[in-house]
């Protein structure tokens, strides 16, 4: 079962905001994530590697699921979950690689669902159910309707994703989701000191979990 709140650590996001991902993820958990996404589109140099695998020490510290986008091998080397997208490592190679590891994967709308059906993964991912910009190549919005139709196609987990915010996120769940991944929702405010903004966004986790539940 997933939680309520699906945090995402984008690292090209945090860059442009000039927070360190480890600072921020630390910051999440203390603020009662029991899951976060590691994000990261580029190449891993040692030094990044190195980021993601202090994320695992503490999302293991904090007794908290971490899940990898994208890179099999290094969810498995760390023991993490994976998430694998429509153009990503095919879920049945991933699911070779890192055997009983929580695997999910993104669709777009009914019909890559109704694809998905006999995919050997944990949960889905639905989105963007409304414009975004945390992703530049983001497809069109699917809307809540799309949502409701796929929440009747499969009974495993479902995370939406894409222009969630705290005011929608009500309807979000009510049409169907399981969780709603967030990004920007957890971005504290632009300020000159690293310290309030990563308290900030400790206290945004917090809202979060209060809004919609852990």
């Amino acid at each position: 079962m997933l939680p309520r709140v699906y945090p995402i650590v984008d690292t090209a996001t945090l860059a442009a905001y000039g927070l360190d991902a480890v600072e921020f993820a630390a910051a999440l958990l203390d603020g009662g994530a029991r899951l976060l996404q590691f994000r990261h589109k580029g190449a891993y140099s040692a030094e990044r590697f190195e980021e993601l695998h202090r994320v695992a020490a503490l999302c293991r510290d904090a007794g908290a699921q971490l899940i990898v986008n994208d890179r099999a091998d290094l969810a498995a080397i760390l023991d993490t979950g994976l998430h694998v997208g429509q153009r990503d490592l095919s879920s049945e190679v991933a699911r070779g690689v890192i055997g009983t590891a929580l695997l999910g994967l993104s669709t777009n709308g009914v019909e890559q669902m109704r694809a998905a059906a006999r995919e050997p993964v944990d949960y889905f991912a639905l989105g963007p159910i409304f414009a975004t910009s945390s992703k530049p190549d983001a497809d069109a919005a699917v809307g809540l309707e799309v949502l409701k139709a796929c929440r009747a196609l499969t009974a495993r987990p479902l995370v939406a994703i894409g222009g969630i915010t705290l005011e929608n996120a009500a309807q979000v769940l009510e049409a169907g989701a399981d969780s709603v991944a967030v990004i920007r929702g957890l971005l504290p405010e632009l300020s000159a000191d690293a310290a309030p903004r990563l308290q900030d966004a400790r206290a945004r986790m917090e809202e979060w979990i209060r809004c919609v539940g852990a």
